[in-house]
């Protein structure tokens, strides 16, 4: 995995030195030597990844730290804090400026190259959430948050019960802690649901990167941030550990100040993902939704009748459509007044999904115009359908609650079944043809598109 790493040290011979590990490692790297000028590398450049030392003049990489993350172009940005201070309070403070790890020099290789390509992929799942947002024109996006709510779930897995209930004494007063000594209790649990997951990994007698690697490949619970609890010389376990989708490890003797900490970190993270993700969907549904009905708009609906045509030549199935029309729906507006005119046609949508089959594709067309998709189906059994909504919506009482006025509403459809050789615009021609007979032939009808006559 390649990226561009962004190395911020006021010492030259630090920058040249690491600048040399990670080139070796053909990751792309930019230098600064102080706060101001990495957060203008920053902005301009837009790095993957900070190694930000501490102990540098003027601004710290505490201070510096503290702008990425409340900067909205920069705050994305994994940053890892590199320094030679090794007190609990530095750790802590660094973890809270945002810095989502702390490593003391002198640095391994081998574990710092594993910690980078683990912010490093979880970046790239973030950023693609962010980059589909984006295309979708949504209004801003949601502020990663200094402060994660109180009553987090955080399930913590050791090699028995007690082991787990003295690490999970160590957690943060305001979350809801749930210790395991069996696995198999402990997956169940977390496939239920936890906010995160605590994996003691010390013990020779528990294989605890098993339950992580089960909570990563379960689809349920694939996003779920794991912290892994690993001794101080186990570096191949740990490195194998965020090689698994592990999100953070912590060494024992575990400090509960520290671990606090990185809770939060990951439950910021993962809080920011899951809102991301729920951005997404909401702007999905609303890309592919009528606003004023909630069925599907005419793009979804060319879309999926494409995707049907195709089926229909590949395999023979038949397929047909529906065009309904809202009969003389402009004296309701001109009448009544814009408002009405959109109750009815809301209360039309509801009437129409109530009577077709759940496989069936509902749309509005354009103004009071709605399309049905039927795969799968004959005509006849089409017009059927067909006829089944205009006898719902005949006898239906359209009362608008706030003039008390009673509306005669009727519908009047076009129905065609899709022919050997015929294009989706020849398709929908015909339907609408149907539709133009149901209208000039009395409203209130369905009519089924004829055969030309030979």
């Amino acid at each position: 995995m390649s990226a561009r790493i962004l190395i911020v040290d006021d010492i030259e011979t630090n920058r040249r030195l690491l600048e040399a590990r990670l080139s070796a490692e053909y990751f792309e790297v930019l230098c600064a030597a102080d706060g101001q000028e990495a957060l203008d590398l920053c902005v301009e450049q837009t790095p993957d990844l900070v190694l930000l030392d501490v102990m540098m003049p003027g601004m710290d990489g505490f201070e510096t730290c503290r702008h990425f993350k409340n900067n909205p172009v920069t705050r994305h940005i994994p940053v890892i804090m590199v320094t030679a201070l090794d007190e609990r309070e530095d750790r802590i403070k660094g973890l809270e400026a945002g810095a989502d790890d702390f490593l003391t020099k002198p640095l391994d290789d081998v574990a710092l190259f594993a910690r980078v390509r683990s912010l490093l992929r979880l970046k790239q799942l973030t950023d693609e959430l962010r980059v589909r947002e984006r295309s979708l024109d949504t209004e801003g996006e949601p502020v990663l948050d200094v402060e994660v709510p109180s009553g987090a779930h955080i399930a913590v897995v050791a090699v028995d019960d007690r082991t787990a209930a003295r690490l999970a004494a160590k957690l943060p007063d305001d979350v809801a802690a749930q210790s395991f000594g069996d696995p198999r209790d402990a997956v169940q649990a977390i496939g239920a649901g936890v906010d995160l997951v605590v994996v003691d990994l010390t013990s020779k007698h528990f294989d605890g990167l098993r339950v992580c690697a089960r909570v990563r490949s379960d689809a349920a619970t694939r996003n779920t941030p794991i912290l892994a609890v690993v001794d101080p010389d186990a570096r191949d376990q740990m490195v194998r550990a965020l090689d698994l989708g592990v999100n953070d490890v912590v060494t024992r003797p575990v400090d509960a100040g520290e671990l606090a900490a990185r809770i939060r970190t990951q439950l910021r993270r993962a809080r920011y993902a899951d809102k991301l993700r729920d951005r997404l969907d909401e702007s999905l549904e609303l890309a592919v939704t009528d606003p004023l009905t909630g069925l599907f708009n005419r793009r979804y609906l060319a879309s999926r009748l494409d995707q049907a045509a195709e089926g229909f030549a590949r395999v023979g199935e038949p397929l047909s459509v529906i065009l309904f029309d809202l009969d003389q729906f402009k004296e309701v507006n001109d009448k009544h007044g814009h408002a009405a005119g959109d109750f009815v046609l809301k209360a039309f949508a509801d009437t129409l999904k109530s009577q077709l089959r759940a496989i069936d594709i509902a749309g509005r067309f354009g103004g009071e115009e709605f399309l049905v998709i039927l795969k799968d189906t004959a005509a006849d059994c089409a017009a059927d359908a067909a006829e089944r909504v205009r006898a719902a919506v005949a006898r239906q009482d359209f009362s608008v609650k706030a003039t008390g006025d009673t509306l005669n509403v009727t519908v009047s459809a076009g129905v065609a079944q899709m022919r050997d050789g015929e294009t989706v615009g020849q398709l929908l021609d015909r339907t609408d043809a149907a539709l133009y007979d149901a209208k000039n032939g009395g409203r209130n009808q369905i009519v089924l598109s004829r055969a030309k006559a030979a």
